[in-house]
This record gives structure tokens, sequence and C-alpha cells, in this order.
């Protein structure tokens, strides 16, 4: 096992999450393992403990669970700078469902069935076992064909029958730090968690990354799903998420999945958000924005990881380098409001990042 500083993490949450996986800590109703519609109403999974990773993978081969970046990113203080304003700073990675299986190759990398039921986003061919090497380069369905991370949470029932959403899900690239000129793209193989299925109720309304919580029709800032949506085909069940967007240049993973990572902070006398010292690199913010096809009664709707407050994502960062880097450059920092293409409708002179077939021209 590799020896360095970076076996600090806190003493106490790690023992914490040893702990709760040693106790089975973590046992939820589960989801099905086809990519069918239905799971057996007895069916159990055990769900994520955040524990730290003690599996050895392609990419971690002493399963220590810290994956150093390669290189680092060194000699960054976090941007105090406030630019122009400029009310988006954006653009979109439009991916729709490929699968579900009790995969995940973050929190169990290498152990195929261990998780609860998830549903999978962009990379089609993501599961256990899956390393930035199987990822870069392959099939998705993102609109961007150089768009080949994967992308995953849990997956939503009613009663037994699986939801899937339907057609592409709105994930925005976002800048989560005023001076957007400052964010750059994510590193090959960066992957993160964000949230913690383990969270309360109150945890998950006061996550940093809460947007909306669960909402349909007129109903918002839910913690768990509401009692009844309106019965309407226009109506779906939708969450929107924020991961966080400050990365501490080192680590593209750490055992917990979440500490190489860190929400903006406020700049101290202003409204502006910048990274934190011990974050300096600003990244995109990853938002997610799913939409559920179901409505009505809402008393039998449940995610595979528990309650609605058990909402939680995992990214996984496969895109092409230069093309991810063409729509940071050009809609981020450029401050735009971009789709998919990296074309902003209300400023049409300013061009697209890529062209009629979502690739760089």
């Amino acid at each position: 096992m590799r020896s360095s500083p970076r076996k600090r993490l806190p003493a106490l949450l790690l023992g914490t999450a040893l702990l709760a996986s040693v106790l089975g800590v973590g046992t939820i109703a589960s989801a099905a393992t086809d990519t069918g519609g239905t799971a057996p109403a007895t069916a159990a999974h055990t769900g994520h403990t955040m524990a730290a990773s003690t599996q050895a993978s392609g990419d971690d081969p002493d399963g220590d669970g810290y994956i150093p970046a390669v290189p680092q990113v060194t000699g960054v203080t976090p941007s105090t700078a406030t630019p122009p304003s400029r009310y988006f700073h954006e653009f979109q990675a439009n991916c729709s469902v490929t699968h579900t299986a009790p995969d995940d190759p973050i929190v169990y990398p290498g152990q195929p069935g261990k998780s609860h039921d998830h549903t999978f986003m962009g990379n089609t061919s993501t599961n256990a076992g899956s390393t930035t090497a199987s990822l870069y380069g392959g099939a998705t369905t993102c609109k961007a064909p150089a768009d080949a991370s994967a992308y995953w949470m849990p997956s939503l029932y009613k009663g037994d029958q699986k939801i899937l959403p339907v057609g592409p899900q709105t994930i925005y690239y976002k800048a989560g730090v005023t001076d957007y000129t400052s964010v750059r793209p994510f590193p090959k193989g960066l992957r993160f968690v964000v949230g913690d299925p383990m969270q309360s109720a109150d945890a998950f309304r006061h996550h940093r990354g809460f947007v909306e919580g669960w909402e349909c029709g007129d109903s918002y800032f839910n913690t768990d799903f509401p009692a009844s949506c309106p019965n309407r085909a226009d109506v779906q069940l939708n969450i929107r998420f924020q991961a966080p967007s400050c990365w501490d240049g080192k680590y593209l993973d750490t055992p917990d999945h979440q500490s190489h990572m860190a929400y903006p902070v406020v700049k101290p006398g202003t409204n502006d958000n910048m990274c934190p010292a011990d974050h300096p690199v600003a990244v995109p913010m990853i938002e997610f924005k799913m939409a559920f096809p179901v409505n009505g009664d809402m008393s039998q709707v449940r995610l595979a990881s528990g309650r609605g407050y058990s909402f939680h994502y995992d990214f996984f960062n496969a895109w092409e380098e230069r093309t991810l880097k063409a729509m940071v450059d050009h809609c981020i920092v450029g401050g735009l409001q971009c789709d998919a293409r990296g074309y902003d409708q209300t400023h049409p002179e300013a061009g697209a990042a890529l062209n009629a077939d979502y690739r760089l021209p």
C-alpha cells in the first residue's frame, strides 16, 4: 500500500463509515437486477454505506481508495476576481437512460450486484468493473459523442414498477463560482458522489446541493415525495440537485468519494462565491435536472436507496478532453447559456462550440 499524506482523512469519518459497513447499515428495499420494469416485492439489497474503499480496481491497484491525479494541479489559489456580470455561464449534457443494475463502480468497484439498483445514463457500458480506460471513447447516449462519461442515480419505483426517465435528461455544467472565467475542465477520470443515501430529511433539505427538492405541478421544496401529484399527462416528478465544483487538484477519488471535492464558499464581505483554499481549482458545477414520468397517487413511490431524501448521484468523467475544453471555454468561461452543441439562442453571434453532429468542427 502506498504511504503518503493522503491517508489523513479524519479518523472519525473513516471509522464511522467502516463501522457502518460492518454492521450492514444501509439495507433497503431493493430494485430488480435486470433492465426491465419490475422487482420482486421481497427483494433486498445492501445499499451504500459510503465506507472507505477496500477493493482494488483498474484505477486503484492497491485498493486504498485514493486515485492520484497525474499530473496534479499545484500552485493554484482560489480566484477572488469579479468578471463582468453574465446571468448565465453554462451548457447542457443531454443524456438518456442506458440501463439499470445493482452496480456502482465508484463505491463498489469490481463488485457486481453489491449496490442498490441504479439507473445509468451516458456511457452504455457502465458496470461495476468500469474504469477510466473502459469508459473513455465508449458509446454514449449523450448528444455529444465525445461525452462518454457515466452518470447514475438510485432507481425510482412506484410499487414494484421501475420508473425510468424518458428521453434526454438535462445535466447542466455550470459555473459555481463568481469568477466564471476561472472554471477549467474536469480532469480525465475524476469521479465523485453527490449527496448521501444515509442522510436524514433535514440533512437533505439543508444540503449545499439542494435546489428545489422534489416537485410536481405547483408543489416545490419537498424533501420526500409529495403525497400526490396532478394526474395529467404533462406532469412529471422532478428533482434538481447540484454537485460541488471545487477540486483539491490532487486526487481523482478519495475513500469517501467526496473529500477531494468541495462546494464554493462566500468571499468575506461580499456575496461572491469562491473556492476554498484547500480545494482551489474551480471546475464545472454539475446539476442533475431529472424528470420521472409518474404522477397521481405517490404513496407507493420510493427510491432503491429508500425515501425521497436518500437521493444522491454519481459522476465519472470520461469526456474527450479537447471537446470538453471547447464547451467549457465557449459556454462557461464565455458567459453563455448553451445547449448540448454549445449554442446560445440569445447570442447567435457567438456561434457554437460543436457542429451539427455535436462534434468538434
